[in-house]
């Protein structure tokens, strides 16, 4: 196996893999040109390993960044032309890009738009560069939408996003709480008395179908709470009939309903 020595740049660390992209440059696709691939890759590796070190501390793992950083530099190395310049110089923005991506795509809670991405992280930037000059008080919306170079409306929507990067548990006790009330306490829940408002709806044709009888038995039973007894004492009838009405009324009720449902 033929070895690739690299020689150092006297005014830095960077490996001198000038000849090995040349050689790559004039080879078909083979067992030499990967060779030579592989051996660029090896020796430009330390760099990819020290742009992710400069992401570290930022909600990812340092072996995640590394593996994206090597991908980078993969894709740096294959694309890059000897003819337009130094590697190191297409090299580097190609894994800061590589990584920045990364985070961009991957790291976000909540599902966001590129466009809003990318203006959250323009107002970030032009807040962090405002804090030294608004006298220790946060920087107003105008002021971030100048120094940004944005409209306001645009500047909100970057500020909503900044809380759009990280989420927060459930279960996290809200600041100020003492007694474990957590963001989950505050959620709202299905109200029942909506199932009941649909039904009332949904019967109210054919209630005033019915006869005034039935209907002021219905209303007196499910309205009133009145027991069968009470409602045939009102109305000078037998419980058995007021109970074979109120039966029947909720049948041909409910079939409506159902037909026309269907």
């Amino acid at each position: 196996m033929r070895k690739h020595p690299h020689r150092k740049h006297s005014h830095s660390d960077a490996p001198d893999t000038a000849a090995d992209f040349r050689r790559m440059a004039e080879l078909g696709d083979g067992p030499e040109r990967q060779e030579l691939r592989q051996a660029v890759v090896a020796a430009w590796l330390p760099m990819a390993d020290r742009i992710a070190g400069r992401f570290r501390n930022r909600g990812e793992s340092l072996e995640d960044l590394r593996q994206v950083a090597a991908l980078g530099l993969v894709k740096a190395v294959d694309r890059y032309d000897p003819e337009r310049g130094a590697f190191e110089s297409f090299a580097v923005p190609t894994v800061v890009g590589e990584v920045k991506r990364h985070f961009r795509d991957h790291m976000w809670a909540l599902h966001v738009p590129r466009r809003v991405q990318d203006l959250r992280n323009r107002v970030r930037t032009a807040r962090r560069d405002l804090v030294s000059t608004t006298s220790g008080r946060s920087p107003t919306v105008a002021e971030v939408a100048a120094h940004a170079g944005l409209s306001e409306e645009d500047t909100l929507v970057g500020l909503d996003a900044l809380e759009s990067f990280t989420a927060l548990s459930l279960d996290a006790e809200l600041p100020g709480s003492d007694d474990g009330y957590s963001l989950g306490d505050t959620l709202g829940s299905s109200d029942p008395a909506i199932d009941v408002l649909v039904d009332r709806e949904a019967v109210k044709p054919g209630l005033r179908r019915l006869p005034e009888r039935e209907q002021n038995i219905l209303y007196m039973r499910f309205f009133r709470d009145m027991t069968q007894s009470s409602i045939a004492q009102t109305l000078g009838i037998s419980q058995m009939h007021v109970s074979r009405l109120i039966s029947r009324c909720c049948d041909q009720l409910r079939d409506e309903v159902m037909r026309d449902a269907a």
